[in-house]
């Protein structure tokens, strides 16, 4: 009876978490006492999303979050997983090595030296992307796909714009070769998973998720990140999660202490949902709900840790330079709005 229970719990969340998604991102009803979020299995819940949505797009928790990509790696193990999606598209890897990025997930012999310019060259300066986690995703990917047919392996999409180090000089150059970031990743996941009929997850920072704008008195109410775009025009519905692993949760709805780590939490009608999206004086009042379709509980925040650099990269010079040099090109004011889509 337990495990019929807890069947029927699960059903009835996913008959929420396939909803359609709307063409514009409508103003939710205020609500006057929205209900409790309701935790359910994960992994479960998005290979159910997938058999109705082409897009599934989680929420890359930066900082070196452990948990948050324990989880990336738990997902693509998973043959739930791999029997239904067929790309990730990721932030985290410069599209100019696209090519190499296939040969190595699909198995073949890459040189180091190689491989990781994927995620040490990208048009990011800073050192996130260099933490293990990230070369452990790739790998991760790889010997998922060492147990599955040819033409059922993922495919990693390298989302951010294919910069060549070696032809930037200054500022810039630097944001030359940026160029529109978002404007890119959603034209590689139409080309590459959209327009062949393929189920893609889109692996990024938040911030490139959000559909509303919060600017205040903005013309357009659609922020510009890649999921709002890709809604905004049409090309497909997506449904997005959000890893909570900053705000304590149970502080707003008590009972979330005792959740399993992970649970999945649809968040239209529920107190979660009805928090306020990145408060702050200069922007407008938006709910969480408005902004994504489900939260992520990896743990409450003093659970959480931080991936280091390795130790055999802080003591090589040669990087060290590299990485010196490049953080060298951005004034600090302008760091967090060259990273981040613009509303």
């Amino acid at each position: 009876m337990k495990n019929l229970l807890c069947y029927l719990a699960c059903a009835t969340a996913t008959a929420v978490l396939l909803r359609a998604q709307s063409p514009m991102p409508a103003p939710v009803q205020k609500q006057a006492s929205p209900g409790p979020a309701a935790p359910v299995e994960p992994i479960r819940a998005i290979v159910e999303t997938f058999r109705s949505h082409a897009i599934v797009a989680l929420g890359n928790v930066e900082g070196g979050n452990e948990q948050s990509h324990a989880f990336q790696r738990s997902l693509i193990r998973d043959p739930r997983f791999t029997a239904v999606a067929n790309d990730i598209l990721v932030e985290f890897g410069n599209a100019l090595y696209q090519e190499v990025v296939d040969r190595f997930v699909r198995g073949e012999d890459v040189p180091y030296e190689s491989l990781r310019r994927v995620w040490q060259n990208t048009t990011q300066v800073e050192y996130e992307w260099d933490l293990p986690i990230y070369e452990e995703f790739f790998r991760a990917v790889r010997a998922a796909n060492a147990r599955l047919p040819r033409t059922r392996q993922l495919r990693v999409l390298l989302g951010d714009p294919p910069i060549d180090w070696d032809h930037v000089h200054d500022l810039q150059d630097l944001q030359k070769a940026m160029g529109d970031r978002d404007g890119y990743a959603l034209e590689v996941l139409r080309r590459e998973a959209l327009a062949k009929g393929r189920r893609a997850l889109v692996i990024y920072g938040g911030q490139h998720l959000v559909r509303r704008n919060t600017v205040p008195g903005a013309a357009d109410q659609w922020a510009r990140g890649v999921i709002a775009r890709m809604e905004k025009d049409h090309l497909a519905g997506a449904f997005t999660i959000l890893p909570e692993t900053r705000r304590d949760l149970s502080a707003l709805q008590p009972d979330v202490a005792s959740w399993p780590i992970p649970s999945l939490a649809v968040l239209r009608g529920t107190v979660l949902g009805s928090t306020i999206w990145d408060p702050g004086p200069q922007r407008r009042a938006v709910r969480t709900e408005e902004q994504f379709d489900a939260i992520l509980y990896l743990g409450p925040p003093s659970s959480m840790t931080a991936s280091k650099l390795a130790p055999a990269l802080c003591s090589d010079r040669v990087y060290m330079e590299m990485r010196i040099w490049r953080l060298g090109l951005i004034p600090p004011r302008l760091g967090r709005r060259l990273r981040r889509p613009v509303n």
